[in-house]
């Protein structure tokens, strides 16, 4: 079943969404390098997050970061696969920024609010920018 999608100005938000993945997971990757290297560069409160160490959850930053900066540039491009595969990976990268929170509480907000936009972005304006590929 072809989608005729009329193509709005809204598919730059689908742009936006894909190069905010890319710069998201850049940072991610940053973030959980620091973490691996010196974990004592982050200060917690209690010692541990969750269930992990800092080294811990900065595998867990690094590895969604190479998968985000990967469906950021696919998502760009308008292959189709990458709105699920964002729209999983954006929600599970708000989920370990909610964790995160007590280490980088501010830099956590700011993750959350930009994963929040590129969801929208992904969810509701995702076939347009496929609709220019067809």
């Amino acid at each position: 079943m072809a989608y005729n999608a009329r193509v709005t100005g809204w598919v730059g938000w689908v742009w936006f969404a894909g190069m905010m993945m890319i710069m998201v997971g850049m940072f991610n990757i940053l973030t959980g390098s620091l973490a691996i290297v010196g974990d004592d560069l982050y200060v917690t409160a209690a010692g541990r997050l969750l269930a992990f160490d800092t080294t811990g959850w900065g595998w867990i930053h690094l590895i969604l970061g190479i998968l985000a900066v990967i469906t950021g540039v696919a998502l760009s491009v308008g292959q189709t696969w990458a709105r699920v595969v964002g729209a999983v990976l954006v929600m599970l990268n708000a989920l370990t920024q909610m964790a995160w929170i007590n280490v980088n509480p501010w830099w956590s907000l700011i993750v959350i609010a930009l994963d929040v936009f590129v969801l929208y972005a992904i969810i509701v304006h995702g076939r347009e920018a496929a609709a220019l590929n067809d």
